[in-house]
């Protein structure tokens, strides 16, 4: 069973995932999650100084970042995203959040394009959590993969390994709302309360739509789907999810 720890220099509690980000967040009560999204991705280090200028321009501390949504510019290998994480993390820092805890509180979902599209990690979106001492409960979930835990070979963990045709996809896709479903579970939400979903594969998804996701209930808002892969080599399919009332683009 997955960790919920409380962040009071936040405004919010988060899923104990791993060193290099959280697997959800939940704002705490007299909070409210916004989500922002930047019209054209920004590059890493800039995002980074620009997300703090938003953050404090709403007055709120550096610590109320609770999550970022990444462009990676294509697929990495274990040991290239283990760099990646090292960077990332280093980012992070300034945030209100010391490596030394081993809990990163704050979600992430990183993908890629299809075909390289950039040279830099960049920032999609990131959400922050602000007062509102009206709020209705809300929440991100980091993005869930086809990908089990456990202590073997990478690949060896990849669900339906290789398997790119339809009822591969759809494993895939099984794995990964379960994932989210648990998650939800654990922080007392389900489907319904969703605001929005993020699909993220390049290979047809019409009957994981159909089969996986709708019969569930888990677009209760529809999914938008993104021609993107999940961020490490053999990997396939992705998703998140989220209850954010207010989202701006600039």
């Amino acid at each position: 069973m997955h960790e919920v720890i409380e962040f009071p220099a936040g405004g919010y509690r988060f899923i104990k995932g791993s060193l290099a980000y959280s697997l959800g967040v939940v704002a705490l009560p007299g909070f409210r999650l916004e989500r922002v999204r930047f019209r054209t991705p920004v590059a890493l280090d800039d995002a980074f100084r620009r997300m703090a200028d938003i953050v404090a321009d709403e007055n709120r501390p550096a610590s109320a970042l609770a999550a970022c949504e990444l462009r990676s510019p294509a697929q990495f290998t274990e040991a290239g995203f283990r760099t990646f994480n090292e960077r990332y993390i280093a980012l992070l820092r300034g945030f209100g959040w010391s490596e030394a805890s081993k809990s990163n509180p704050v979600a992430r979902t990183n993908v890629c394009p299809s075909a390289q599209a950039s040279s830099d990690a960049c920032v999609y979106t990131f959400s922050y959590t602000v007062e509102d001492s009206s709020a209705r409960p809300s929440f991100v979930l980091a993005g869930a993969v086809d990908l089990m835990t456990g202590d073997k070979d990478f690949r060896d963990l990849i669900v339906a390994l290789d398997q790119v045709d339809g009822a591969g996809i759809r494993k895939k896709a099984r794995h990964a709302l379960e994932d989210l479903e648990r998650r939800l579970s654990l922080l007392g939400f389900d489907w319904s309360m969703t605001t929005g979903n993020g699909l993220y594969c390049v290979h047809d998804i019409f009957q994981t739509l159909t089969d996986e996701i709708a019969v569930r209930g888990a677009a209760p808002a529809g999914v938008t789907w993104h021609l993107r892969r999940p961020p490490i080599s053999g990997l396939e399919f992705e998703m998140d999810t989220r209850s954010v009332p207010v989202e701006r683009t600039i």
